[in-house]
């Protein structure tokens, strides 16, 4: 073969061999997505905020930041928020990671049920910072699907938390956290007697009282009863302060009045509309009631009978349960947070706070220990 032909065939093959690579080159590997791996989002967009919108079920609820660092509810009567509640939320989004891509197939991401579930964080001009759409939970494995802002993909994060667009549910519910060794003296009121004071120098000290029996001292753990039941507080709901059970509740309350080491006074007063008993409404009569001609016999023998006797028939009563229990409480301090609350609604507690306190002056005391015996005096010796 001459040299030329041999050049020409080596061109060739390396062409040839060229174009194969190409063609059977594997096609290179898709660029990573930045947000793999990343937290669902970053503690620095948290801290940027000033409010927090959640929306589910066709309900909203927006927490706002205020310039102290704390957070409200506007939407229920600007109370506080809980802050316990909002801490946990926040740890759950920010612990969260971006798992995977899922796709960018908008027939698979229609698939995903991105509806109206949504987490937003906005700043004080009212921006949007982040905003994510939740999905349904995969059929396998655990997770949410997520979806940032419009874009057009979706993602698996591991994100485990519970949405809750009820207003109601954010407010602090504890509107009270007075600590036992803060209180000084306390003066317990009694429904059928005069009210009992307590009172003690330091907290170590024990409690005593001008109403101890003689042979008793103070019950200390009634009193510790009484302070954890009523220094914190909680509401399960609240009411217009001038619905009729708020008002019968007030007129009936028990006032207990909580003095503190440094001179300040709390008192709570804790009341219900009581039950009562009503005469009942006497049947209503008509043609519907008069019933057959033999009914009607046995009717007027029946009345007959009833007028023979003597005694007159006793009115029947209908009983109507009491009504919930609230609490208004009053702090000195003008200052204090408690009173611009109590101003704006009526806070419901739990029956059983209510319920379990003293009811008669004699739970406050027990028999107190028997002193010890005296010492024996030595005998003396006698000297020879």
């Amino acid at each position: 073969m001459k040299l030329k032909t041999l050049i020409v065939t080596v061109a060739v093959l390396a062409a040839l061999s060229l174009v194969v690579f190409i063609v059977r080159r594997p096609p290179a590997p898709p660029s990573a997505d930045p947000r793999i791996g990343q937290p669902l989002v970053e503690s620095a967009t948290v801290e940027q905020a000033a409010k927090l919108e959640i929306t589910d079920a066709g309900k909203t609820v927006t927490l706002t930041r205020q310039p102290d660092g704390t957070w409200r509810v506007p939407s229920y009567h600007d109370f506080p928020a809980d802050f316990q509640k909002l801490t946990r939320l926040v740890g759950d989004l920010t612990g969260a990671k971006i798992q995977r891509l899922v796709t960018t197939n908008p027939d698979r991401i229609a698939r995903l049920e991105f509806k109206d579930t949504t987490l937003s964080l906005r700043d004080a001009a009212d921006k949007v910072l982040w905003t994510i759409t939740l999905g349904r939970t995969p059929e396998a494995g655990s997770g949410r699907f997520v979806r940032f802002g419009d874009e057009p993909k979706a993602y698996l994060a591991n994100l485990s938390a519970w949405l809750d667009p009820e207003p109601r549910n954010w407010a602090q519910a504890e509107i009270l956290n007075l600590k036992p060794d803060d209180v000084a003296k306390v003066e317990i009121p009694f429904p059928d007697s005069a009210a009992v004071t307590v009172s003690r120098a330091k907290a170590a000290d024990p409690w005593t009282s001008e109403r101890t029996p003689d042979g008793q001292q103070v019950k200390a753990d009634k009193i510790t009863s009484v302070l954890n039941s009523l220094g914190t507080l909680r509401f399960s709901d609240t009411t217009e302060l001038n619905d009729p059970n708020v008002v019968a509740a007030k007129a009936n309350a028990r006032p207990f009045k909580f003095t503190t080491f440094d001179g300040k006074t709390i008192t709570i007063a804790l009341g219900r509309k009581p039950e009562e008993k009503k005469l009942k409404p006497p049947e209503p009569a008509g043609p519907a009631s008069l019933g057959s001609v033999t009914d009607l016999a046995k009717q007027d023998s029946a009345k007959k009978d009833e007028e023979k006797k003597d005694d007159p028939l006793a009115p029947e009563f209908e009983t109507i349960p009491a009504g919930p229990v609230y609490a208004f409480v009053t702090h000195s301090d003008a200052s204090a947070p408690i009173n611009a609350l109590m101003a704006k609604r009526a806070f419901q507690i739990a029956e059983y706070t209510f319920t379990g306190l003293p009811q008669k002056s004699e739970e406050l005391f027990e028999p107190a220990p028997a002193p010890p015996p005296a010492a024996a005096a030595p005998a003396e010796s006698k000297q020879p």
